[in-house]
């Protein structure tokens, strides 16, 4: 890796309008084609568990857009008082899952500042067609991540924001990093596993074919793949 320089239920309604911001993002990739995929996510302390969850789920990420195209991801993490780290791009889970299976949280403050700036760098490099990005604090100020989250949203990269938790503080930037990228805010809880392996395998999808994908991963997988669908019809 290359240095880059507690819980709630998920309820219908958070679904519900998590899929409803999806349903506005414009396709990026042709069918076929493969997806470029950011994997953010904060490493500090408070984020084992979550991370060991992400660690177990992220497979079926790279299975269901493989049926359309396939899927590259490059994992992004920080943790302690200054580590931000990148992976390459991956075509491979087992890749990934090692490279999770490697890291260990550890103290610090957040450095969504940082995630943000790398997305943007990688973008001036090739297409990305989304980021995904998992955390539960924001300790940074919010008109400086703003200002990024305008920049990358005029790029064409939409954020999803997943939150573990219920920082209100964390809430607030979280929806406006997703709104100014036109991604979307999802809220989940450590025994929302299922919940969010389907919503990221639906974006993974997604990102690798577009809305036709989409429609045949929903009737073949269901479950918020079929949410998804509803809200872009």
């Amino acid at each position: 890796m290359s240095n880059i320089k507690r819980h709630d239920g998920a309820d219908a309604g958070d679904v519900e309008a998590f899929l409803a911001r999806v349903r506005e993002m414009p396709v990026t990739t042709a069918p076929g084609s493969r997806g470029r995929l950011v994997l953010a996510m904060d490493a500090t302390m408070s984020r084992q568990h979550s991370w060991d969850m992400a660690l177990a789920i992220q497979g079926d990420m790279f299975a269901q857009a493989g049926r359309v195209g396939g899927l590259d991801v490059q994992l992004v993490y920080f943790r302690g008082a200054s580590e931000c780290r990148a992976s390459k791009w991956t075509p491979d889970t087992a890749v990934l899952a090692r490279l999770m299976g490697g890291i260990r949280c550890m103290g610090g403050r957040t450095q969504i500042e940082r995630v943000l700036k790398h997305l943007k760098a990688e973008a001036a490099g090739g297409k990305v067609n989304a980021c995904v990005y998992i955390g539960d604090a924001l300790e940074e100020p919010i008109d400086d991540l703003a200002q990024l989250a305008g920049e990358i949203g005029l790029l064409g990269i939409p954020v999803f924001m997943f939150q573990e938790g219920r920082d209100p503080s964390a809430e607030t930037g979280f929806r406006e990093i997703a709104r100014l990228t036109r991604g979307a805010y999802f809220r989940f809880g450590s025994d929302a596993a299922r919940i969010l392996g389907e919503l990221l395998a639906a974006v993974a999808v997604y990102a690798a074919g577009g809305f036709a994908a989409l429609e045949n991963h929903s009737a073949q997988r269901g479950g918020a793949a079929s949410l998804l669908l509803q809200q872009m019809k």
